[in-house]
Order: C-alpha cells, then sequence, then structure tokens
C-alpha cells in the first residue's frame, strides 16, 4: 500500500531555515509527480510545490517563490523541500502527496512553527 511519511519539521525563528523529508513506498516512486502542500489552523490546505516524475519544470506557490527548493532523490524513494528565508506565515502543517491510479494519498505531516 501507499505510504508517505514526512519528517523535518520544527520550530525556527523568522529567517530561518529548514528541510522537509518525505519517504514513499508502495508504488514506483520515479513515476510519480510528488507535491508538499501546507495548511495552517483555519486555513485551507494549500499546494506549495510540485516536482515532476522526471526532470520538467517545477512549479511553486507565488507566496514561497524564491524561498522554498523542492527536490526528489528516486533512488532513496524521497521527496524534499528545504525552506529558506522562513516567516511566520509559514507556519504550518506540511504534507507530502502522491496521486497513484486517481487515488489522493497523504502523509500524516510535520508541523512548521516560525516564531522568535
Amino acid at each position: 500500500q501507499v505510504q508517505l511519511v514526512e519528517s523535518g519539521g520544527g520550530l525556527v525563528q523568522p529567517g530561518g531555515s529548514l528541510r522537509l523529508s518525505c519517504a514513499a513506498s508502495g508504488f514506483t516512486f520515479s513515476n510519480y509527480d510528488m507535491r508538499w502542500y501546507r495548511q495552517a489552523p483555519g486555513n485551507e490546505r494549500e499546494l506549495v510545490a510540485t516536482i515532476p516524475s522526471f526532470g520538467g519544470r517545477k512549479i511553486y506557490a507565488d507566496s514561497v517563490k524564491g524561498r522554498f527548493t523542492i527536490s526528489r532523490d528516486n533512488a532513496k524513494n524521497a521527496v524534499y523541500l528545504q525552506m529558506n528565508s522562513l516567516k511566520p506565515e509559514d507556519t504550518a502543517v506540511y504534507y507530502c502527496n502522491v496521486t497513484v491510479q486517481y487515488n489522493n494519498y497523504w502523509g500524516q505531516g510535520t508541523q512548521v512553527t516560525v516564531s522568535s
């Protein structure tokens, strides 16, 4: 079965950096686009970044362009989100996501809190 496990969240000061990781299993990872979403309290879940299965253009939400970088390691079945210049408004639970055969799968999420 498809499993996604996020890690790397935590508390960081404004201007700081974090690197999130998502370990994937149960599907042929290299064949699928991967996404990071986030959800802040009281807000809808927001698409943050998308990385195609092989090469291609990565897509970012306007709110994170120039600060966040999505990457993947197909040999390790992992996707990453490098977050720099973090702002308080980046505070949210961050989720890894994949759509496999029309089914949407989510990890359990990892909390990112940006606060002084």
